[in-house]
């Protein structure tokens, strides 16, 4: 498993780092195939209010869907804490429903899942290699961020783009991993119809979903709502969940 952690307008001194990579231990035995987990502490330099001014995101990548959590402390130790907890607690999550829906995906061959690892040089240790690729891939990125604002000028506001792979999910699937990355909504492609969907969270233990239908734009079909329970194909008549 590869660690990363960065910070932004804050220095990340060794004592963090120590304590954070002793923490993180446990993500590995909890997660899924987890390859890479990225730590990045933020200070926020207009805050007014001490006590949120340094935020700690986790990101946690694998072979499962990306778990993310992120806290605000006036503290990064505190910080790192709050995300910790609630890191642990969704990947506890996705362990659980990954128990409940065993053997319902086809494992990925390794030939597939290694068609784009290059070959391992012979004339250094691996350690060395991974801490240099990890180094290069924080460099680049840290690059990347300073050419995007210097392109934006003066301009005061920015707009920022992310691209993602819009693999198709069920509206079941999507809110789970909305869940798992701790966002109030999250944008997918829905497998039932193909159309560019979001699912957001309302009151209590209740969602929402926006779905986008070229149809109704052109008149040939109506905007409808409906009304479905969350997993309600998987609930037998008695009322009792499938395993």
């Amino acid at each position: 498993m590869e660690f990363m952690i960065s910070g932004r307008n804050v220095a990340v001194s060794d004592r963090f780092r120590e304590y954070a990579e002793e923490k993180i231990g446990k993500v590995e035995a909890l997660g899924d195939k987890v390859q890479r987990v990225e730590a990045r502490v933020t200070k926020q330099g207009n805050v007014r209010d001490a006590d949120s001014a340094l935020t700690v995101e986790i990101t946690v990548t694998g072979r499962g869907p990306v778990v993310r959590a992120e806290a605000t402390s006036g503290d990064k130790f505190a910080a790192f804490d709050l995300a910790y907890g609630k890191l642990l607690e969704r990947l506890r999550r996705a362990s659980d429903r990954r128990k409940v829906h065993h053997g319902r995906h086809a494992p990925v061959p390794v030939r597939v899942a290694t068609a784009d690892l290059g070959p391992v040089s012979t004339s250094e240790p691996l350690y060395a290699q991974v801490a240099a690729a990890a180094e290069e891939r924080a460099s680049d990125a840290a690059d990347a961020e300073a050419e995007a604002e210097e392109a934006a000028g003066e301009c005061p506001v920015l707009i920022r783009r992310k691209v993602f792979p819009g693999a198709p999910m069920s509206l079941d699937d999507a809110v789970d991993n909305m869940e798992l990355v701790g966002h109030d909504f999250y944008l997918f492609v829905d497998s039932a119809t193909g159309a560019p969907s979001v699912v957001y969270r309302r009151r209590g233990w209740t969602y929402g979903v926006i779905t986008l239908d070229s149809k109704c734009a052109e008149g040939t079909e109506e905007p409808r709502e409906e009304i479905r329970g969350y997993r309600a194909a998987e609930i037998p008549t008695d009322g009792r969940a499938t395993a």
